[in-house]
């Protein structure tokens, strides 16, 4: 796998562990996917970059059918698969690098697909985006998650406009991702045949203040990330 997609080794590992309780991952952005996901009951869930499984497990207690996570990272995998340990007949795991297509994925296979904070790593979005049109049902929805491009900005410094790929210190090491404006995300997704349904920018919820309260105000401060719910037509 491409370190510039997946989170390996010990970022895996430590990506595994924050994400649980995290006031930007479980209690932001997982928050505002759940609630743009709606009801599941009975869903056949593809949840790409799946991760540790967070989303995997919420999915399946919500009622979900079946959710099939693909993810590039091993040791992320390994902790999905601990995580998922009691729902082995509702969750399927794969190894796959996600700028490769989804060719052992049938079509219209899926009532939902997830692309959560796993966008702006892929450079093969536009592959990727025609695979996920290709095994979602007409009528399906795909919900992808990104960091906001007002946040990368005010951040990284620079033309707004730039697409550079930049790195992010984190877990003793660095995320690597490419920045796009909202002209380029929103642009792809609707280039690819998808219909915009919803657009969130995500705060925190109650929960997150009791987690860490520095991060629950920035969240209501200043627009860390962008979620979308969109249908195939």
């Amino acid at each position: 796998m491409r370190p510039e997609t997946a989170y390996h080794g010990d970022m895996g590992e430590y990506f595994a562990a924050q994400a649980t309780d995290s006031a930007y991952n479980a209690h932001t952005d997982r928050a505002a996917m759940l609630r743009l996901a709606g009801d599941v009951r009975g869903r056949r869930v593809l949840d790409l970059g799946c991760g540790a499984g967070h989303y995997a497990a919420e999915l399946l207690a919500r009622g979900a059918a079946r959710v099939t996570g693909v993810e590039g990272s091993e040791s992320l995998l390994a902790a999905a698969r601990t995580r998922l340990a009691d729902h082995a007949d509702g969750a399927v795991l794969h190894h796959h690098d996600l700028e490769e297509p989804l060719s052992f994925l049938d079509d219209h296979a899926f009532d939902l697909a997830v692309l959560a904070l796993v966008y702006h790593h892929v450079e093969a979005r536009g592959q990727l985006l025609a695979e996920i049109r290709r095994v979602l049902r007409p009528g399906g929805t795909l919900l992808v998650s990104t960091t906001h491009p007002t946040s990368d900005w005010t951040y990284f410094g620079g033309s707004y406009f730039s697409g550079d790929r930049v790195e992010l210190p984190f877990g003793g090491g660095v995320i690597r991702y490419r920045r796009m404006t909202l002209e380029t995300f929103l642009g792809e997704l609707l280039g690819a045949g998808f219909v915009l349904e919803e657009l969130a920018e995500p705060r925190a919820t109650e929960e997150a203040r009791r987690i860490d309260a520095r991060r629950y105000d920035k969240t209501h401060t200043q627009p860390l990330f962008l979620a979308v719910r969109l249908r195939r037509p």
